[in-house]
């Protein structure tokens, strides 16, 4: 697993795409419950190498219910994002993270896993990825659905500060949604 690991912290197939130095950003635990499936990390998480190391993040750990020894804690936690280097900058936010990372490693850490854990598929890019033709069309569609994908997969919209019109126009996720995630959770960590 480590050797897995040191490969893909040290991968720079993407250098000559990206517009600064590769720096992939994972947390991984082969024992992880949860297993957690964004985009590609935001500038901040470029810069400390830390997942989820900014808002978005303390937004998803506010969702989730859990602090952040929990959350950082890879023996309940892996991190594998879409996208494992920073996109860079587009015109209304960060740019689509780049798909080389899905194909060369999401398989390979997968398979490195003692037990499915719950994958919480966080945007469209994973949801798609991942549920392939179950992916409802858009996302709104696809997280109103999320009970369909249990108990494999938890589906949900990114917790970026830009979603707030989107949270505010779907007041069923945090009445709905949020009770049965950080149920899921709570009993996943807690086991």
């Amino acid at each position: 697993m480590t050797e897995l690991l040191d490969e893909i912290l040290s991968c720079t197939f993407c250098a000559g795409v990206l517009p600064h130095e590769p720096r992939p950003v994972i947390q991984f635990g082969k024992s992880a419950k949860i297993l957690i499936v964004g985009q590609a990390p935001g500038r901040r998480v470029h810069e400390t190498g830390i997942p989820w190391n900014d808002p978005s993040g303390n937004k998803l750990r506010d969702w989730l219910g859990v602090s952040k020894d929990e959350f950082y804690n890879p023996e309940l936690f892996s991190i594998i994002p879409m996208g494992f280097c920073y996109p860079g900058k587009g015109k209304s936010g960060d740019l689509p993270p780049l798909p080389a990372c899905a194909r060369l490693w999401h398989t390979r850490l997968l398979e490195a896993f003692e037990s499915k854990p719950l994958t919480l598929l966080i945007g469209q890019y994973a949801q798609r990825h991942y549920l392939n033709t179950r992916y409802k069309g858009n996302l709104t569609e696809t997280v109103a659905s999320y009970a369909e994908y249990l108990p494999a997969y938890f589906t949900l919209p990114h917790p970026s500060p830009r979603n707030q019109n989107w949270l505010k126009v779907n007041p069923w996720f945090a009445e709905r949604v949020l009770p049965e995630l950080k149920q899921q959770v709570s009993t996943l960590i807690h086991q």
